[in-house]
């Protein structure tokens, strides 16, 4: 990818988490960029292209702050460094889980992203579920949980408590201790 549109989409990110996907035009874009408004529909074709663009670059940048769990010898502390990693207070995971919020409620009314985010979601949900049949496969997580339905809700609850907790209504320390309880209630059940 050139650095261009690196540039463009670290931008897109910026203003989706600052301004909202509706705040998101063309021309604020290429301002926070400091690029042509030709050259964002030169790499983009339009604000809709912009958008899609803008979601797979915020799955790149959660992969890169979330792939350190994955060095964890233990594959049960695996998953719940995996999750408790996507609510951090650095700038770049709080404009990144931002913007994904943005994103996932403006398909309400955006159709046309409701694709894109459920093969996001799947793929991330896919992505617990598989750490947590690892830890399975070593004992540390009885068989008897269900690494689907167990992912889906660990990666809801993040989502929820990621708002709750940007919006102001908990504090960083008690979204990280309901999480860290859920996994273990999730984790340790029969």
């Amino acid at each position: 990818m050139s650095k261009r549109r690196i540039q463009i989409l670290e931008a897109a990110v910026r203003v989706i988490a600052r301004d909202g996907v509706r705040g998101l035009r063309v021309e604020n874009l290429a301002a926070e960029a400091n690029v042509s408004t030709a050259l964002i529909y030169y790499h983009f074709d339009d604000r809709a292209g912009v958008l899609h663009a803008a979601l797979e670059h915020i799955n790149h940048r959660a992969v890169r702050y979330t792939d350190p769990a994955l060095t964890r010898s233990d594959p049960r502390s695996r998953v719940e460094a995996m999750l408790l990693l996507e609510l951090q207070d650095i700038d770049e995971i709080r404009e990144t889980s931002i913007a994904w919020g943005e994103l996932r409620a403006s398909a309400v009314f955006h159709h046309d992203l409701r694709d894109a985010l459920r093969a996001t979601t799947d793929a991330w949900n896919t992505d617990i579920a598989t750490l947590i049949r690892e830890a399975q496969d070593t004992g540390a997580i009885s068989s008897d949980v269900d690494a689907d339905a167990t992912a889906e809700r660990l990666t809801a609850l993040v989502e929820g408590l990621s708002e709750r907790w940007h919006s102001g209504t908990i504090d960083l320390g008690r979204a990280r201790a309901l999480l860290t309880d859920a996994v273990r209630l999730e984790l340790d059940s029969p």
